[in-house]
Parts: structure tokens; C-alpha cells; sequence
């Protein structure tokens, strides 16, 4: 099943579920959605359920948090999390805030969902993941799905959410199959929020992702596999809350740790994990210091050789397990 799919049946099972729950956003209606995620939802539920909107963030995004606080639960689809910029004050001041501002009294639950981080060929504006600064922000849950498995189950925990979630998904993993168990194709399956999952096991080095560079950490497993080297891969699936339980029980096991992740160094999910893992009993056991394998630090550039050398590829990540381990 690919990812595409897997979100376009939690979305279908969703919007059948509770009736209170729409999707807005550019194109999600007629045109199926940019991706084809919302494919057939239009025709089977309507006009009042699943709407085109004009090409205004601002405005569609504050329609949608409106809406969440009057008792319904919209999905709002932004075409590339680039493009949510238009509606950050809706984001963080309408949505996020507003639970604590209201001492609890009124929640606000709505998922903004779309494609975050670099696709293929789209330049800066395009490219730029919006996992650290989303996960800066008390009141929102982000969550950043890897498999089709990931994607199904989050986005439906995050509809089913009653606080606002920021799902961070990839425009090139939409096309990309995943084996998918019998229990996650039912309509009761969700993935709880908040909670890693290890995707490999592994003695001698941790290896820490989310979204696409999961795949990539498991290709380097493979092949480091094949040296010796037995990797622990850990797919992170929230960034916040972050499950640091997770990486603080493997990091004791294994005494080394790598994060990976597609955007930039400073502050970034990265530089967080370093930190709980120094601030954190786990720290006494590791026996080299962390490294974090980042995209590159500059604008997304948009010729295909630089492109390529701004995103961690697996032999940056084998180089930094090897650099860890010191081999």
C-alpha cells in the first residue's frame, strides 16, 4: 500500500466516522488534491465535507481553526508546509494558544496536514522541513510519518486528537508501497502519538530519524550490516511530544548515538535529541560523542548535483556511524 493511499483511506474512514470532521484546501475537492490523497473523497461526500478554497492560506486556515472551535474537526491541507507561513499566526496564536489561554475551556481540534522538507527539483521555496519549528511550540502535537503504516495510523490519531496537530508528511514518499500488517488495514487501527517506534534492532550504535530519512538510515543498516556493524534504527514518528524513552533505553544498549534528519543543523530536531540525551541519565553511557547528519545549511539550491549534496544521503550516514565508532 503506498503512503498516498494509506492517507487517503484514514481520511475516508475518518470522514465517515464523525461527521464533524471536513477537509479544506487548495485543489483537495475536484482535482482530487494536489497528490491525489483526497481521490474520490469529493464525490462520495460533497461539497460540505470536503472543500476547494481559494488560494489564501490566511483566510482558509482561520476558517478552519474557527471552525474547530465552534465543535467541528477540519483537516486543513496546506499544498507544501512552505506555504503555511501565510497562516503562521493562525497556527500558533489561534490554535496553539488558545486551549492554555482559555484555562482549558476551549479546545481546538484540527489537523494541518501536507508535504514538508525537500521533494525533487522544487528550489527553496519548496523545500524547507518544518519539523523544529513546529516542535518549538507548547500547544501543538507534530507528527512526521515515515511508512504507509505511520501515515495511516497518525493521521487518524491526529483527527481523533482534541488539541490541534501539525502532521508533517513527504511528497516523495506519496508513491512509494509499504507492506502493510492486517491489523493497521482495520478501521479501529491508530498509531499513538508521542510514541517511537524501533524499526531495527541493533547493539553497537543508535541511529535516530523521522520522515523519509528512516528509509535511509535503514539502507545504511543494511549495508553496515554487512561489516559487522549492527545498527539500532529508531523511526522518531512524533517530534513532539518526543519520546525520548525510546532513544534513552537504545543509547543505554548500544553507547552510541546518530540522529538524521533532512533539515537544517541549527536548532534543529537533531540538536534537540543531543540535548535530552546530555541532560539525561543516558549520557553516562555513551562512549563517543553524538553526531547528527543534517541537511546542508543554506537555502535549498535548485540544480540536481548541489540538491543531492544538501540532503544526507545513506553514505553520510554510514560515514557518520563509521566516524562514531571510530572504524
Amino acid at each position: 500500500v503506498t503512503v498516498r493511499d494509506a492517507l487517503n483511506q484514514a481520511l475516508d474512514e475518518e470522514l465517515e466516522r464523525d461527521e464533524r470532521v471536513f477537509l479544506l484546501g487548495e485543489e483537495v475537492a475536484q482535482y482530487d488534491g494536489a497528490y491525489k490523497i483526497s481521490r474520490g473523497l469529493w464525490k462520495k461526500y460533497g461539497d460540505k465535507r470536503v472543500i476547494d478554497t481559494p488560494i489564501s492560506e490566511m483566510g482558509f486556515t482561520g476558517i478552519a481553526v474557527g471552525a474547530a472551535m465552534a465543535g467541528l474537526r477540519p483537516v486543513c491541507e496546506f499544498m507544501t508546509f512552505n506555504f503555511s507561513m501565510q497562516a503562521i499566526d493562525q497556527v500558533i496564536n489561534s490554535a496553539a494558544k488558545t486551549c492554555y489561554m482559555s484555562a482549558g475551556s476551549i479546545a481546538v481540534p484540527i489537523v494541518f496536514r501536507g508535504p514538508n522538507g525537500a521533494s525533487a527539483g522544487v528550489a527553496a521555496q519548496h523545500s524547507q522541513c518544518f519539523a523544529a519549528w513546529y516542535g518549538h511550540c507548547p500547544g501543538l502535537k507534530v507528527v512526521s510519518p515515515w511508512s504507509s503504516e505511520d501515515a495511516k495510523g497518525l493521521l487518524k490519531a491526529s483527527i481523533r486528537d482534541d488539541n490541534p496537530v501539525v502532521m508533517l508528511e513527504n511528497e516523495l514518499l506519496y508513491g512509494v508501497p509499504f507492506e502493510m500488517s492486517e491489523q493497521a488495514q482495520s478501521k479501529d487501527f491508530v498509531v499513538p502519538i508521542g510514541k517511537a517506534k524501533v524499526e531495527r534492532q541493533g547493539t553497537h550504535i543508535t541511529l535516530v530519524s523521522h520522515s523519509r530519512p528512516v528509509g535511509h538510515c535503514l539502507e545504511a543498516a543494511a549495508v553496515l550490516a554487512k561489516e559487522g556493524v549492527e545498527c539500532e534504527v529508531i523511526n522518531l514518528r512524533t517530534i513532539r511530544p518526543m519520546d525520548i524513552e525510546t532513544v534513552e533505553a537504545s543509547v543505554v544498549k548500544t553507547n552510541h548515538l546518530v540522529t538524521v534528519e533532512g533539515g537544517w543543523p541549527q536548532f534543529g530536531v537533531g540538536a534537540e535529541i543531543c540535548a535530552r540525551i546530555m541532560e539525561g541519565s543516558a549520557f553516562n553511557y555513551l562512549d563517543a560523542p553524538a553526531v547528527r547528519v543534517t541537511g546542508a545549511d543554506v537555502p535549498m539550491p535548485y540544480a540536481k548535483i548541489l540538491e543531492d549534496n544538501c540532503i544526507p544521503q545513506v553514505k553520510d550516514i554510514i560515514f557518520a556511524v563509521k566516524k562514531t565508532l571510530n572504524i
